[in-house]
């Protein structure tokens, strides 16, 4: 007890203002440190939350080549395919072009049906898919721009032109947390009709298919099937799974991500030079204690725990303070940035990486100050004294 006592008043009460700014220094550090591991992790977060059993199949070429409607029973036909919806990339805007969000022309039924985390009330699907102007929104999007069921809203065709009228049925949920709740999902048959009646060559064009197999472990036969199925066409595929869509996606700003890596690396270094500072600061001045506890009998495990507690104790307030201010942080960031980062949730993982970076930290700053410590002679600690 004595000694818990003596490990407190020496980190907080002995120089209190260099204490206060060395837990202020490590409070910013692991703040930053956190934001940009979440970063990171909402960057992959459509990695992790892609499902084993869903393939993607798209033109061999690149996926803004449209593929033919008639793909999609020859696609059904293979032996291990469950389920085969869907969809176009519909490039509409809202008012404003900095109002972005991602917006598809699906076929409804079955692309629901391939994403039950998405949770839509069974009164909103069914007057969703009875609408052929119809669309269902994200919740994060629908209270974004106040919309509420049954309103009208008018998004500015980019890649299809004109201006197009949707009737809001339905807003989803997600199932977890870290469901994209900002997407925009409207019937691909009014998209197609609409086309159809202004002859561009967009029309019986689809550009992808999603696919429902019956087992993880199949996937690589089933995209080797649908892709020799279509080998020599105008229009070749290349089907892989859902994940490996997405990672294709990431690799793009692959260097992004590593410059990202790099400047958290730099975070803990920060850390460590602070802590290392004070704690090196911290030695010097006691040694004159620490020549008399040897005096009075105490070994170099005692001075070893005083100068490794005191590091311990001051690295994880900042820790505990820096994590504390992380999420209401993020929260803001997710709220001015939810146009880039849809889901902007600190993880657990994030959270124990903070407490393993600051506690590396503590032990690697005191490192030196104890060796120090431990070889300082008792009458050369003592000269110092005054």
């Amino acid at each position: 007890m004595l000694l818990i006592r003596l490990l407190f008043k020496n980190a907080f009460l002995r120089h209190k203002l260099r204490s206060v700014l060395t837990v202020l220094g490590v409070t910013i550090a692991i703040l930053a440190f956190g934001l940009l591991r979440t970063v990171i992790t909402t960057w992959y977060l459509g990695v992790e939350t892609s499902s084993p059993t869903r393939l993607v199949t798209r033109n061999n070429v690149s996926i803004i080549f449209p593929l033919p409607l008639s793909y999609r029973e020859k696609i059904r036909q293979v032996e291990g395919v469950k389920i085969v919806s869907y969809g176009s990339w519909f490039g509409g805007v809202y008012k404003d072009k900095k109002n972005f969000f991602a917006n598809f022309a699906v076929e409804p039924r079955t692309y629901l049906e391939l994403y039950p985390e998405f949770i839509v009330p069974p009164d909103d699907k069914e007057a969703f898919l009875r609408d052929r102007r119809g669309f269902i929104a994200g919740k994060k999007l629908a209270d974004r721009f106040g919309w509420k069921k049954g309103d009208i809203v008018t998004l500015e065709g980019t890649i299809y032109p004109g201006k197009w009228d949707f009737i809001l049925r339905g807003i989803y949920r997600g199932r977890d947390l870290n469901i994209d709740e900002t997407q925009f999902f409207f019937h691909w048959d009014y998209l197609n009709e609409s086309v159809l009646k202004s002859k561009i060559s967009l029309s019986d064009q689809v550009g992808f298919y999603m696919i429902g197999i019956s087992s993880p472990g199949i996937s690589a036969q089933v995209s080797q099937e649908i892709d020799a199925m279509f080998k020599n066409s105008a229009a070749e595929t290349i089907t892989e799974t859902e994940k490996a869509f997405v990672q294709g996606f990431i690799a793009m700003s692959e260097a992004i991500i590593v410059a990202i890596q790099l400047v958290s690396l730099v975070v803990i270094l920060i850390i460590m030079a602070v802590v290392a500072n004070t704690m090196a600061m911290t030695t010097r001045e006691r040694t004159g204690e620490y020549s008399i506890l040897k005096t009075l009998g105490f070994g170099g495990g005692v001075i070893a725990l005083l100068i490794m507690g005191e590091s311990l104790l001051v690295t994880l307030s900042g820790c505990i303070l820096g994590i504390a201010l992380t999420y209401p942080i993020a929260g803001a960031f997710g709220t001015y940035l939810g146009t880039y980062f849809p889901v902007f949730n600190v993880e657990n993982e994030t959270v124990l990486l903070d407490f393993i970076a600051a506690v590396l930290v503590a032990f690697a700053a005191a490192v030196i100050p104890v060796r120090n410590a431990l070889k300082l002679r008792v009458a050369e600690g003592l000269r110092r004294i005054g």
